[in-house]
């Protein structure tokens, strides 16, 4: 958001700035969506929902799990949050106390952190490469439990920010039973789902009920600032996050959860999918770019829209180089710091994985903004 800001000032300077650093999609909600919004704005009232949301929505997300996954989860166990933060906070505070130990991959989604230290918690760091497709292995959650750091929650996300990789379902099994024999609330970041480029995304409710699935719509459906999301939680959560949404939020936004409805019509998923289909383009061409700076990639990016490139040839700090970036080509990236903070003497981190030597590119903007901006880059690394 910072590199965000930055490139807003440039811009209102006059200056030309394209936009890889943020994960929202370029494009509106689709039409049948935005068609649901205008009925609901002339048919309802718009009050407070309850805290959990209207009944229609959760029953129809409960749907798309056994239509999407085959599994069978109640739409009383769903909650709908105001994006898939909301959940992440609510979870977060019925679940732990402070103290706790909560384990999350390295690189990993900043607000993970910034919210768990924020109330309290322990945060273990799970160094994740190549050598796991940059995801947490049940070796390494039994490596954890073998010094006597064994987490009382662990968050994987699947695809992955930043790096989009995609846990396979066997493994993603594995890591849930593991969660399931040893106490570990599993939290499962699926917000990327419905956007991947040959592997299928699955979901933690198809192995156990005492996992967590967090979903939005703010990628797949390309409705970021219609600010709406929903979690699976278990029964014996559901009443104490209900209580906290309704004291943090008192609703999700009434609008939305009516619009949203509509977000799964055949129309929509037509819609949507075409998005996917230029993702997949820009995806390419980002590749191709990375490549011919000969920068490697060592995430394969399996889905979501980001590329987590290894600039470390280029750069002994990746923060200061996405900087010059900006300011010389007007392209904003984001340094990997805000993903895998810098190891530390006697952590145990592998100081290969600091962020420092990291940048994401986003590539969920247009296909002609993406090409521009990589030729950009491409020009700002041949004469840095």
């Amino acid at each position: 958001m910072e590199i965000l800001k930055q490139g807003n000032q440039l811009a209102q300077k006059g200056q030309e700035v394209y936009s890889l650093c943020l994960g929202q999609p370029s494009t509106p909600a689709p039409g049948p969506v935005l068609e649901a919004a205008r009925e609901a704005l002339e048919s309802q009232q718009l009050g407070y929902t309850d805290s959990n949301g209207i009944s229609p929505l959760r029953e129809r997300i409960a749907k798309h799990y056994l239509d999407e996954y085959n599994a069978h989860v109640n739409p009383d166990n769903i909650v709908i949050t105001t994006g898939s933060s909301a959940a992440f906070t609510a979870i977060f505070l019925a679940a732990f106390e402070v103290g706790d130990r909560v384990a999350m991959t390295r690189p990993g989604y900043a607000a993970y952190r910034n919210t768990l230290g924020a109330l309290g918690c322990e945060i273990v760091d799970i160094d994740t490469g190549p050598q796991t497709r940059w995801q947490p292995s049940v070796q390494q959650l039994e490596d954890l439990k073998a010094q006597g750091k064994s987490p009382a929650g662990l968050i994987l996300a699947s695809p992955s920010n930043p790096t989009g990789t995609i846990l396979e379902p066997k493994q993603l099994e594995a890591v849930a039973k593991w969660c399931d024999d040893n106490d570990c609330l599993l939290i499962s970041d699926e917000i990327y789902h419905g956007i991947s480029f040959g592997p299928e995304c699955s979901t933690v409710m198809s192995y156990s009920d005492q996992n967590i699935a967090v979903g939005s719509f703010s990628k797949y459906y390309s409705m970021t600032g219609w600010r709406l999301g929903w979690a699976v939680v278990p029964t014996e959560l559901v009443q104490p996050v209900e209580l906290l949404l309704g004291n943090l939020n008192l609703s999700a936004p009434t609008l939305s959860q009516f619009a949203a409805l509509a977000a799964f019509e055949p129309e929509s998923v037509k819609q949507l999918d075409a998005h996917v289909e230029r993702y997949a383009q820009n995806r390419k061409i980002v590749l191709e770019g990375l490549r011919l700076i000969n920068t490697p990639l060592l995430a394969p990016a399996d889905g979501a829209f980001y590329c987590y490139a290894d600039v470390s040839h280029l750069c002994e700090d990746s923060a200061q180089w996405a900087a010059d970036l900006l300011a010389q080509k007007g392209v904003a990236v984001t340094p990997g710091i805000d993903f895998a903070p810098n190891s530390q003497p006697g952590d145990g981190l592998d100081p290969v994985l600091d962020g420092k030597n990291f940048v994401r590119i986003s590539f969920a903007g247009s296909t002609d903004e993406i090409a521009d901006a990589m030729d950009l880059l491409i020009d700002f690394t041949r004469k840095h």
